[in-house]
C-alpha cells in the first residue's frame, strides 16, 4: 500500500514511489488499482465530473487545491534554480462563479450536444448542468443551445463563447452563419435571456449579427466597452486578487507601461496612481482602452503594437519604473529579453501558464532580477490550470 503525496500537472496522483495514479489526491492510500479515500477527498458536485473535460479535481478539498496551485507554480520554479522570497496565500474562485466560458455545440444523432469536450477526446460531453459557470451564463447557453438547433445539420459543430458583462452577456458564435430571419427570431430570446449582443466569426472576420445593448465592464472604476468576443478574467474575483497583486508590485511607481495589455484589466486601475503606456496587438481591445481613459481623463497611452514581433527596446523600456506583463500561454519570452538588457529594475509579471512563466523568470533572473513576491490564484476552479502574479525587484 502507498500514500499518494502530491499531484501531477494534469491532476494525477503521485506516490512515494512515483507512481502516477488516475483519480487519486494528496492523502489516498492505493492498493493495486484500489484507491481509498484520504482526508482531503470529498464528493463531486457535478453529474458529468470524470467524463467531461472542463474539471479534474472535483473530489479535491480546497486544501488540496490551493496546495497544486501553489505546487503547480513551484515546482515550475524549482526546474530553473529559481525560489520565490514570499509566497502569499493561494486565491480559490468560489463555485459558480465563472462568468466567461467557450461551449461547443454539435448535432449528432442524439440531437444538439451543448458542453465541453470529453477528457482526452474531441467528442463532447451533453451538459445538464454546470456548476463552474455562473447560473445565468449556464441558463442563456441552454436558451442559444434551443434556439441554434434547427440550424445545425448533423455533424456541425458551432463554438460559442459566452461572456457576462455590466449589459448582458456578449454572444460570439464561430462556424455558423446567420440569415436575417435568424436575427429577428433571436431578437426576442436575446431580450429574455439578458444577451446585449451576438456576434458571428468566420474566416472573413467578425460581424456582429445582433445587439441591444453594447457590452460594457468596469476596470479600477472605469467602464468599458468590450470587443466582441473581447478578452475578460474568467471570474470577477479573480480579476480582483490579480490587480490588487499588481497594483502592490507597482507601489510608489510613476510611470508604468502595460504590455499585453488587452482592454484596460490593469492599466485603468494603474492610472489611479501611475502615468501608464499600454499596448497590445489587439487592436480593437486598445482602442476600447483609450476611448474610455481618454472619456474619463485618465493618463493612459496606447498603442497598437505586436509584442512578439516589436517588442519594447532597452531604450523604450527606460522611461518607466515599472512594467507590467500579462501575456498569453506562450509567455513573452521576447519582451522579457528585451527587458534582461535594460535598466529597469522592477517587473510584474501575470501569467496563465506556470511553464513559459518559469521559462521567462529564468532570463530575469539571470540578467540580476529577483522574485520577491508570488500569489497564486486558481480562478478555473476544480480545473488543472493556473494563474499567478509575481514581482521581480535588480538592485
Amino acid at each position: 500500500m502507498e500514500t499518494v503525496v502530491r499531484l501531477a500537472a494534469r491532476g494525477d496522483g503521485v506516490t512515494e514511489s512515483g507512481r502516477y495514479v488516475a483519480g487519486a489526491i494528496p492523502g489516498d492510500t492505493v492498493e493495486g488499482d484500489v484507491i481509498s479515500a484520504g482526508p482531503y477527498r470529498i464528493s463531486s458536485v457535478c453529474a458529468h465530473f470524470g467524463i467531461c473535460g472542463g474539471c479534474q479535481l472535483q473530489h479535491a478539498d480546497d486544501v488540496v487545491l490551493a496546495d497544486f496551485a501553489a505546487g503547480r507554480i513551484l515546482g515550475a520554479l524549482a526546474g530553473v534554480g529559481i525560489v520565490p522570497e514570499t509566497v502569499h496565500p493561494t486565491h480559490l474562485s468560489p463555485a459558480g462563479a465563472r462568468r466567461r466560458a467557450s461551449f461547443r455545440l454539435v448535432r449528432d444523432s442524439g440531437g444538439v450536444r451543448l458542453g465541453f469536450n470529453i477528457e482526452g477526446s474531441s467528442a463532447i460531453v451533453d451538459l445538464v448542468e454546470c456548476p463552474v459557470v455562473r447560473p445565468a451564463l449556464w441558463a442563456a447557453a441552454c436558451a442559444l443551445r434551443n434556439a441554434l438547433a434547427p440550424k445545425l445539420r448533423t455533424g456541425h459543430a458551432v463554438g460559442m463563447t459566452l461572456t457576462e458583462t455590466l449589459s448582458g452577456f456578449d454572444v460570439l458564435l464561430t462556424n455558423l452563419s446567420l440569415g436575417a430571419a435568424d436575427v429577428g427570431a433571436l431578437a426576442a430570446l436575446a431580450s429574455e435571456a439578458g444577451l446585449a449582443r451576438i456576434a458571428t466569426e468566420t474566416s472573413a472576420g467578425v460581424e456582429i449579427a445582433l445587439q441591444l445593448a453594447e457590452p460594457v465592464v468596469r476596470f479600477g472604476g472605469v467602464t468599458v466597452a468590450l470587443p466582441p468576443g473581447g478578452f475578460l478574467q474568467a471570474t470577477a474575483d479573480g480579476e480582483a486578487a490579480l490587480q490588487a497583486a499588481v497594483l502592490e508590485g507597482i507601489d510608489g511607481a510613476g510611470a508604468v507601461a502595460d504590455l499585453f495589455c488587452g482592454a484596460g484589466t490593469f492599466s485603468l486601475p494603474l492610472s489611479a496612481r501611475a502615468k501608464v503606456f499600454a499596448a497590445d496587438a489587439a487592436r480593437d481591445a486598445v482602442a476600447a482602452l483609450s476611448a474610455s481613459a481618454k472619456r474619463t481623463n485618465r493618463p493612459v497611452t496606447t498603442a497598437h503594437r505586436d509584442l512578439f514581433r516589436q517588442p519594447l527596446q532597452p531604450a523604450e523600456l527606460g522611461k518607466f519604473d515599472a512594467v507590467v506583463l500579462d501575456p498569453p500561454r506562450a509567455g513573452a519570452k521576447t519582451q522579457v529579453e528585451a527587458i534582461a538588457r535594460s535598466k529597469l529594475k522592477r517587473v510584474v509579471y501575470v501569467s496563465c501558464n506556470p511553464n513559459t512563466f518559469a521559462r521567462d523568470a529564468k532570463i530575469l533572473h539571470d540578467a540580476g532580477f529577483r522574485l520577491t513576491e508570488l500569489w497564486p490564484v486558481g480562478q478555473f476552479r476544480w480545473s488543472v490550470h493556473v494563474e499567478l502574479a509575481a514581482v521581480f525587484l535588480k538592485g
